[in-house]
């Protein structure tokens, strides 16, 4: 592998970095996005359970907040019910979906900076690609006379060559990644908008 990164030359930097960083994210969004910690499914039918004579206490709603991203939605309209009793339907479906929309933002967190790495790799690749192309022009300059240089010609040849291939390398990965953690995300985001109108439905028939 070392000897690959030396033929690569210096060009080969950046795209470590990516695919570093790359690694990285996937593992983070892959721990993040995790149904346990987003969605449990049986979360709101015993949420419901809990409310379904009256408010439940301040420990046990600060409970279901800390349970998962869901929890945090469907307490946010707990906590608006308990500081406002008289609340409308209206008045705690914007209390949830003010939750949602924070929640939402994390769900989302880092999926830019993976595409990002996803479009960037193979145009760092390619710049790998003219810095290879520009050795080996710059190798014949004096092939006219006899001159050339046929090992600064192999040397960026490969530079050339390693360059484009890591490019795509990280950059297939990454894509794919990308688009798995999204439809991922859109199907939680989902799922939290059902919940959320559910339990906005029974929180409105609580006794006050």
């Amino acid at each position: 592998m070392l000897s690959i990164i030396q033929a690569a030359g210096w060009p080969i930097w950046p795209l470590l970095a990516c695919s570093i960083l790359a690694l990285a994210l996937i593992f983070e969004r892959f721990i993040a996005l995790q149904t346990q910690r987003v969605a449990p499914p049986k979360l709101l039918d015993e949420a419901i359970s809990v409310s379904s004579r009256g408010l439940p206490a301040p420990d046990t709603i600060n409970q279901l907040a800390q349970n998962s991203a869901l929890g945090e939605v469907l307490a946010s309209g707990l906590r608006a019910l308990a500081a406002h009793p008289a609340s409308s339907e209206a008045d705690l479906r914007a209390a949830m979906e003010g939750a949602g929309r924070s929640t939402a933002h994390r769900l989302e967190k880092y999926l830019n900076a993976l595409a990002t790495i996803a479009s960037a790799a193979p145009l760092l690749g390619l710049f790998g690609t003219v810095v290879g192309m520009i050795e080996i022009f710059g190798s014949q300059g004096g092939a006219s006379s006899g001159s050339g240089n046929p090992a600064q010609l192999a040397h960026g040849i490969s530079v050339a060559l390693y360059n484009t291939a890591f490019g795509l390398i990280i950059a297939i990965p990454a894509l794919i990644f990308w688009r798995y953690f999204r439809s991922r995300v859109d199907a939680y985001l989902l799922t939290l908008e059902l919940a959320a109108e559910q339990f906005v439905r029974h929180l409105t028939r609580l006794p006050r």
